[in-house]
């Protein structure tokens, strides 16, 4: 027992070493190695889903050339971008929607990423999808929202080079209208422009970005205005939002960041009162609906109109405290927050999603900041490793981190009827992506073919950028896993529940028996007294 404990410590040390070494040099005394290691390994991840003709500074050994007739289907060139997840399709919504978390919290932190020498690599990651998003909007009324087909990409397994055929790309326009999907395009069109604008000393990009962000708007605003799903039915069950009015406005407040433009300022007041934003019913922010970063980024850049502020407290206060009214989420056991009907196929989306937002809105909010920010630090805890399972939820930092991420490429198998033993083990190292995560008891297998907790994905990364620059900032202390020495609990679904459920379903079981006992006992002796007091039915001494 003693043996295994010091070979775990060693591998332990050897990984958290391994993906320290992927950073570049730094100074070590202005910022945490661990967290500057995890911003790193985050942005390795973006450079495992890229398509197209990759660069020769490619990072990522096992990813190769590939795409490279994506959109000839209809005479665009549609090569580059990233595969949405562990699979090769590429869609423009949950990009979108990834790349403008991603530049926000880019702003918001740049001094983070100036710290841990991750500049050039946040530009990059940013830059590789909008230069994607350029070429999917090859004219005014054009947008292409998805390349490749479910039906054919989810029936290969296997690495880049053996891609299936065909790969169709499908656009909306200017008749056949996606309000959701061309507006959460300008969404990161305009936010990345701010980025390279303001920070990254780009200006002619910067432009470039505005000037398409712009662009993309003004489909957006395109009438009828309806879900791109109806547009393009291949993305049904794929991607698909079921409604538009946050993404209008979103879109409206980071084009006003973007261009100082008060036009959009306006827009965005009015489609937020139109649609009456401020009063729809609080739910996790997501891919499919920003109303929480609507009002987080409202309150940030229109501070006079004191409608967005309120909104943001009320979806914080609701969305960070179980008891409130009306309150979506809870908390698990071991203190993850829990959104059902969101957390079920990938509990550290919500999770993240609203730890960010508290920490954006804490900036904005002195007298709400110790309140969200210790609320967000929880959570990054359990993410990185305070949890039952001893598991930090990112792949490739540590050994009890996930083995088995479900991805195709990493993962070296070719077998999809087989894939969680074929190979038995991931054979290559999905340095810094973030699985989907445990189940509302707070228990992770580690399965590759069970997808709500193995999946991997452009917008379960894009969150975690903002949290882990965040942390620089605070100059927090060393993230939890450092100091695991344990491995993981072995809990498999052959062995039912895990040891620590069923120690708890035993006490209670036990407590329950014990009060029917002295419930019995009570009853009697209350019999006993009464018929005491009835000489015809006395009880003998």
């Amino acid at each position: 027992m003693y043996l295994g404990k010091v070979i775990f410590s060693c591998l332990a040390m050897t990984l958290t070493m391994t993906s320290q070494v992927m950073v570049s040099a730094q100074d070590s005394s202005t910022v945490n190695p661990h967290y500057a290691a995890l911003l790193n390994n985050s942005m390795w991840f973006y450079e495992a889903q890229r398509s197209g003709k990759l660069p020769s500074n490619n990072r990522v050994s096992w990813r190769h050339d590939s795409g490279l007739d994506d959109g000839k289907d209809n005479g665009v060139d549609l090569t580059g971008g990233y595969y949405d997840a562990g699979d090769y399709l590429k869609f423009t919504l949950p990009l979108a929607h990834s790349l403008s978390l991603i530049s926000w919290g880019g702003i918001e932190w740049y001094d983070s990423y100036k710290k841990a020498d991750q500049t050039g690599n946040l530009q990059s990651t940013i830059k590789w999808g909008t230069d994607w998003l350029l070429k999917a909007h090859p004219n005014s009324n054009t947008l292409y929202v998805q390349v490749g087909s479910g039906d054919v990409d989810n029936n290969y397994w296997g690495p880049d080079t053996g891609i299936p055929t065909p790969r169709p790309s499908y656009a909306i326009n200017n008749t056949a209208t996606g309000t959701d999907v061309a507006a959460m395009t300008a969404a990161a069109l305009a936010s990345a422009s701010y980025l390279f604008g303001n920070l990254g000393n780009d200006t002619n990009y910067a432009n470039t970005l505005s000037t398409a962000a712009q662009s993309v708007f003004a489909l957006a605003e395109t009438q009828p205005f309806q879900v791109y799903t109806n547009s393009v039915p291949a993305a049904d069950n794929l991607y698909q939002t079921n409604n538009y009015t946050s993404q209008l406005v979103y879109s409206a407040l980071w084009l006003y960041k973007a261009t100082g433009n008060t036009t959009y300022r306006d827009k965005a007041s009015q489609y937020y009162d139109q649609f009456n934003l401020a009063s729809v019913p609080v739910s996790p922010m997501d891919w499919s609906d920003p109303s929480g970063a609507v009002h987080v980024l409202g309150a940030e850049v229109d501070n006079s109109n004191t409608k967005y502020a309120d909104a943001a407290k009320k979806w914080l206060d609701t969305m960070t405290n179980p008891s409130a009214a009306n309150a979506p989420c809870v908390f698990t056991n071991g203190g993850m927050l829990w959104c059902d009907g969101y957390s079920d196929s990938n509990s550290m989306v919500p999770l993240q999603d609203t730890s960010l937002l508290a920490l954006l809105y804490s900036r904005l909010d002195p007298s709400q900041s110790s309140q969200y920010t210790d609320f967000a630090e929880k959570q990054i805890q359990y993410m990185l490793g305070d949890n039952y399972m001893l598991t930090p939820y990112v792949c490739g930092i540590h050994a009890n981190s996930p083995h088995n991420p479900h991805h195709a490429g990493a993962s070296g198998g070719t077998d999809i009827s087989n894939i969680d033993t074929s190979p038995p083990e991931e054979l290559h190292l999905l340095y810094g992506a973030i699985v989907g995560g445990p189940n509302k008891d707070d228990i992770f297998y580690d399965e590759r073919n069970d997808w709500s907790q193995t999946e991997v994905a452009l917008d379960y990364n894009a969150p975690f950028q903002g949290l882990i620059a965040y942390q620089i900032s605070a100059n927090a202390a060393d993230p939890p896993y450092v100091t695991i020495t344990s491995p993981r609990p072995n809990v498999s679904r052959s062995h039912g529940l895990a040891g620590w459920l069923i120690a708890v379903i035993v006490i209670v079981i036990l407590f329950i028996l014990a009060g029917l006992g002295y419930y019995a006992w009570l009853k009697r002796k209350a019999l006993k007294q009464r018929l005491a007091g009835n000489k015809e039915y006395a009880v003998p001494a």
